[in-house]
C-alpha cells in the first residue's frame, strides 16, 4: 500500500516548532505537522474565573479555544462569529485540548491566574486537534519557564509533557499520522493523546461507516506510542531553543511556510 504522500505507515509528518511568533503572548509556538500549521499561544491572566472565587478553589486555572481561520481549507470556512455561535466541533475540540494539557499542570502552582491556550489554525491538511494539543504543551512550557525566570511563581506546574497524534486504518493498512487525504478515506480514524511516561489521556476512536479488530486498535495504539515518543523529543528541542531567542525572524517564518 502507497500512501498518498509516499511515508511509510509508521512515518510521521515532518514536525517542526517555531517559537515565540506572538509578542504579546507569554508563550508561543508555531506548530508544524507537514502541512498542517498551527499557532498556539499562551497568555496568562492575573485572574481566576468567577467559579473558582465563589468555591475558594485554591490555584489557578487552564483553558484553551480553538479556531479554524477562514483560509485554513481550500473551501474558505465562515468565522463561527458570523454564525452568532461556536461550532460543535470547535467546542469539542477545544474541550480536548483544555483536558490535555490540565493533565499535566499542577493548578495549584500557577497561584491565583487563568493560563489561556489560543490555537489557531492557519492551514488544516488533518490532525488539527492533535497539532493543537502538541504545540498547546510547547506553547505553555515557555510560559511558565518565563513566569518563573520573572520570579512569579516558584514551583514549576508542569509536570510533564504531553503530545498527540492521529492514527488510522486507510486501504486496510494501520497508518500513523494521517493527511487530511487520508482521514477523510480512512475506515477508522483515532486521536491518541499521551505523556511523555507512556500514560494515556485520551483516547478517541470510531469506525467510519466500518468496524475494526482488537488486533488493528492495538496496531494503531502502539504507532501512536512510538510517534508521540518521537514527537516529545521535538518539543523538547523547541523548548528549549525557545529560551535562547526572543523573537522568530521573517526568514523562519519563511521556511516553515516552505519559501
Amino acid at each position: 500500500m502507497n500512501r498518498p504522500d509516499g511515508r511509510q505507515p509508521d512515518q510521521l509528518r515532518d514536525i517542526s516548532f517555531i517559537p515565540n511568533v506572538a509578542a504579546h503572548a507569554t508563550g508561543s509556538v508555531l506548530v508544524s505537522f507537514g502541512n498542517t500549521r498551527v499557532i498556539c499561544a499562551a497568555t496568562v491572566e492575573e485572574d481566576v474565573p468567577r467559579w473558582m472565587r465563589v468555591q475558594r478553589v485554591d490555584g489557578g486555572w487552564l483553558t484553551a479555544e480553538y479556531a479554524m481561520l477562514p483560509y485554513s481549507t481550500l473551501d474558505r470556512k465562515a468565522r463561527d462569529i458570523s454564525k452568532g455561535k461556536l461550532d460543535g466541533r470547535s467546542s469539542e475540540i477545544q474541550r480536548l485540548i483544555g483536558r490535555a494539557l490540565r493533565s499535566v499542570v499542577d493548578l495549584k502552582k500557577i497561584g491565583q491566574r487563568t493560563v489561556w491556550v489560543d490555537c489557531d489554525v492557519l492551514q488544516a491538511d488533518g490532525g488539527t486537534r492533535t497539532a493543537s494539543i502538541t504545540g498547546g504543551c510547547v506553547a505553555v512550557a515557555i510560559a511558565f519557564n518565563r513566569l518563573f525566570a520573572q520570579g512569579k511563581i516558584k514551583d514549576f506546574p508542569l509536570k510533564k509533557l504531553v503530545a498527540a497524534v492521529s492514527a488510522g486504518v486507510y486501504q486496510e493498512t494501520p497508518l500513523l499520522d494521517l493527511n487530511y487525504e487520508e482521514d477523510r478515506d480512512a475506515a477508522v480514524d483515532f486521536n491518541v493523546v499521551m505523556t511523555e511516561s507512556g500514560e494515556f489521556v485520551e483516547i478517541q476512536g470510531s469506525g467510519e461507516e466500518a468496524v475494526f479488530s482488537s488486533a488493528e486498535m492495538t496496531s494503531m495504539l502502539d504507532l501512536s506510542k512510538q510517534g508521540i515518543e518521537r514527537i516529545v523529543t521535538l518539543q523538547r528541542e523547541a523548548i528549549l531553543a525557545a529560551d535562547r531567542a526572543s523573537t522568530t525572524d521573517l526568514a523562519s517564518l519563511a521556511a516553515a511556510f516552505g519559501r
